[in-house]
């Protein structure tokens, strides 16, 4: 199975755990953008703009970990245009309060998964 993760700059440390831990257990990261620095130039955005969307739909599923920017976003409505199995993470039920939620985290495409980040690697692996 191929995936990829979707999640803001902050989160560098827990896309690259849940990476490691789905790739120990035989899955494909279809593109790693922690390993990129900040774009410095529009050139650089418009590459790592294809990488991205190339990587997410060649995955089978996408994961986005909250909080997430607006890139992550972008990424899940291309997830959601390609019809890709999306989970989408958070640590807490903020992801469930109606004056802040987004409507596209509740769609029939998304599965929200609360609790610890090994939580949600027990449920991406066991799917």
């Amino acid at each position: 199975m191929k995936f990829y993760i979707a999640s803001s700059f902050t989160n560098k440390d827990k896309v690259r755990y849940v990476s490691g831990k789905l790739k120990s257990n035989g899955y494909l990261h279809t593109y790693d953008w922690t390993i990129n620095e900040r774009a410095a130039s529009l050139t650089d955005l418009r590459e790592i703009g294809q990488q991205e969307k190339a990587a997410i739909i060649d995955a089978d599923f996408i994961v986005v970990i909250l909080p997430a920017g607006k890139g992550s976003h972008i990424e899940l409505g291309i997830a959601l245009g390609h019809g890709k199995k999306i989970y989408l993470y958070s640590p807490n039920e903020e992801v469930n309060n109606f004056e802040t939620t987004s409507t596209f985290y509740h769609l029939p495409e998304v599965e929200i998964v609360i609790g610890t980040i090994d939580d949600l690697i027990n449920i991406l692996i066991t799917r």
